[in-house]
């Protein structure tokens, strides 16, 4: 073997004895602290699934019922993040939304670093349906996947949602945006 294999081999178990014991044994990693997630689902009397305790993820909390406004805490001191992150609470049924469908969805939209709501549907009492292909980058990707019947947070990096051209001034340049999304239906 080559001194250069050698030294592979040496750095490799260098590293991996630096990892805790528990951690090999069970096979698990510890997750990025902007991803964890704290839920906490029961079942409605009809066996359905419901979200009513506080779920965390990233800079946001989030409880209630499905198919009512939810309760939204944002942590306005957390680091605004880089990378889409997003989280089921209630996992629909059916087919999944594709890029080219168009959904019907009730929404509340909040900025991350003020922690101020700054729009959403519940308040007129009708979704909101619109073809995934005409809203914000986060909203393309992160509604990927969702079934009809379920809620998702996503916290949308600036990049992803308006840069440095927000529609309205609740919005700041590059903000980070929290949504919690219940999807209603699509085509």
């Amino acid at each position: 073997m080559s001194k250069l294999n050698l030294a592979a081999v040496a750095i490799c178990a260098l590293v991996l004895s630096s990892c805790s014991l528990s951690d090999r044994e069970t096979g698990s990693a510890p997750e990025p602290l902007s991803t964890e997630v704290e839920q906490s689902v029961s079942p409605s009397p009809t066996g359905a699934v419901t979200q009513a305790e506080g779920v965390t993820l990233g800079p946001v909390t989030v409880s209630g019922e499905i198919g009512s406004e939810p309760q939204v805490s944002v942590n306005t001191q957390a680091q605004q993040v880089s990378d889409l992150l997003q989280q089921d609470l209630v996992v629909g049924t059916g087919p999944a939304v594709v890029s080219t469908s168009t959904v019907t969805a009730h929404y509340v939209g909040y900025g991350a670093s003020s922690g101020t709501k700054f729009d959403g549907s519940w308040e007129s009492g009708s979704s909101a349906t619109f073809p995934l292909a005409n809203v914000i980058v986060g909203w393309q990707e992160g509604l990927l996947g969702m079934q009809a019947g379920g809620r998702r947070i996503l916290v949308i990096p600036g990049a992803m949602a308006y840069g440095n051209s927000p529609p309205t001034s609740a919005i700041a340049p590059n903000e980070t945006l929290i949504f919690v999304v219940d999807l209603v239906s699509f085509q």
